[in-house]
């Protein structure tokens, strides 16, 4: 009982309710009578949108609506246009320009008297040039060799696994917590009925205490314990039912859902289910792993790093080229002659001495793969030990489900039996007391095997890439 409710405690501190009467106002219509392991959980709640899930649909709508995910798909796009800018770099560039220039005063240059037969000596002003210069051109550029280009280029497809890796993990995140949410939500249905059926067993016992009691068989004490164990019953119920519409509003949120919308749960779940062969084989390899992926992409993107920097040593080359028109008036014309101005170019860029900055940032780079190799060393130690724990708590799990399922099944013999005997007088109050407290204990480690099986496989799934 306790690892349930703190469970859906969890899920439910995604959304806290306004109002604690409107909680149970979604969900107490549904659960108001008995329900078994294989009936679906329905919750009362407003008309505006119905939303019937199965585990699969509930998985599907999550992954087209969760925004966790929706970021991580649209970080796959920002990658897509970063691509695009890193090709940019090895294709042509071309620029158009032109001007028009207004000489508002033309400059005066001072010639050496002889050049206008003037006396030696003398300096003679000549204003040069015209009142409106107009000129228009197309420039050029293009990288022929650029080693931090080309390596850019290469880790192109890496850097977008790298981001589609990063989104296949979210995904796998946001799947986990919605397979467990679902079932702790459908597992609480077995929970409200066992409350239920207790409740409607101890007003049974009340009925028939009463008879008795006016019939001088029974106490009036006999009556005031079955009126307590029913408000405690009663209470529990009523917990119950604001935790179970805290993990509805929980699941929600989880689905991109809004909380308005009406979510019924479809999907049953039974013992058979949970044990259903998922410890068959040992082909496991780290590769169905997302965050083993993921991290093999970054290391690879490391690599890539270091060779950009040391491709930074050595020679770049580039061709430019330049074709351009001027006309020069005394007035804003553009008639008149048109000169002609043209060039190309090859441009050759010998690195000699950086300061040992591009030693340091080899050097850096260099250190950032060492990590990510110790990265991925940790990475495979940790999913070892993971699947060994998880398939070590799911074994357990199932047996201990099997063993209180036994249990509450005994339990429930053992208070019939004691009932049937305090009907024909030969038992005790004390004694059906006791075994209703044992039938509850047992209920309640039922509950809680149920859902720590569940939640067992989830993560043995998890940690074997199968999720």
């Amino acid at each position: 009982m306790k690892h349930l409710l703190k469970s859906l405690a969890l899920a439910g501190c995604l959304m806290v309710l306004a109002k604690n009467n409107v909680a149970r106002a979604q969900v107490a219509d549904s659960l108001e009578r008995p329900v078994s392991v294989n009936s679906p959980v329905k919750a009362d709640l407003p008309e505006d949108a119905v939303h019937r899930f199965s585990l699969e649909e509930a998985l599907q709508y999550g992954q087209q609506h969760n925004t966790q995910v929706k970021n991580a798909l649209l970080d796959i796009l920002i990658q897509e246009q970063s691509n695009r800018q890193v090709a940019a770099a090895a294709l042509p560039s071309v620029t158009a320009s032109g001007s028009i220039t207004d000489n508002l005063k033309l400059q005066t240059v001072l010639l050496p008297g002889e050049f206008m037969q003037q006396p030696a000596g003398t300096f003679v002003p000549v204003t040069f040039g015209t009142t409106y210069n107009t000129t228009a051109g197309v420039d050029a550029n293009q990288v022929l060799f650029d080693g931090q280009v080309f390596i850019g280029l290469k880790a192109r497809r890496t850097s977008m696994d790298w981001k589609k890796a990063q989104a296949d993990v979210t995904k796998e995140n946001i799947r986990t917590n919605i397979y467990k949410i679902y079932y702790q939500l459908v597992v609480s249905r077995t929970q409200m009925g066992l409350i239920q059926a207790n409740i409607d067993r101890i007003s049974k016992l009340k009925h028939d205490t009463q008879l008795m009691y006016e019939n001088g068989v029974a106490e009036k004490l006999d009556i005031d314990k079955s009126d307590v164990q029913l408000t405690n019953l009663e209470t529990e119920k009523q917990k119950l039912l604001v935790t179970i519409a805290n993990g509805y509003n929980g699941l929600k949120i989880l689905l991109g859902m809004p909380i308005s919308d009406k979510l019924i749960l479809t999907d049953t779940l039974s013992e058979d289910q949970i044990k259903s062969g998922i410890l068959v084989g040992n082909d496991f390899n780290y590769n169905q792993r997302n965050d083993y992926k993921a991290l093999q992409l970054s290391r690879k993107l490391d690599a890539f790093n270091v060779k950009r920097y040391k491709y930074s040593k050595i020679p770049t080359l580039n061709l430019a080229a330049s074709y351009s028109k001027q006309n020069q008036q005394n007035d804003l014309s553009f008639a008149g002659d048109w000169f002609t101005s043209s060039f190309i170019s090859l441009r050759l860029n010998i690195p000699l001495f950086s300061g040992f900055s591009k030693n340091a940032q080899i050097k850096q780079a260099g250190f950032e793969l060492l990590k990510a190799d110790n990265q991925l060393f940790n990475l495979r130690q940790t999913i070892d030990n993971e699947i060994q724990t998880a398939k070590n708590n799911f074994s357990s799990a199932i047996s201990i489900m099997d063993y209180q399922k036994k249990n509450m099944e005994l339990a429930q013999k053992v208070y019939d039996q004691t009932k049937k005997k305090y009907e024909v007088g030969a038992g005790s109050q004390t004694e059906i007391n006791t075994a209703q407290t044992d039938l509850k204990a047992a209920q309640t480690n039922y509950i809680s095997a149920l859902y720590d099986a569940v939640i067992a496989k989830v993560d043995f799934l998890k940690a074997t890439g199968k999720l």
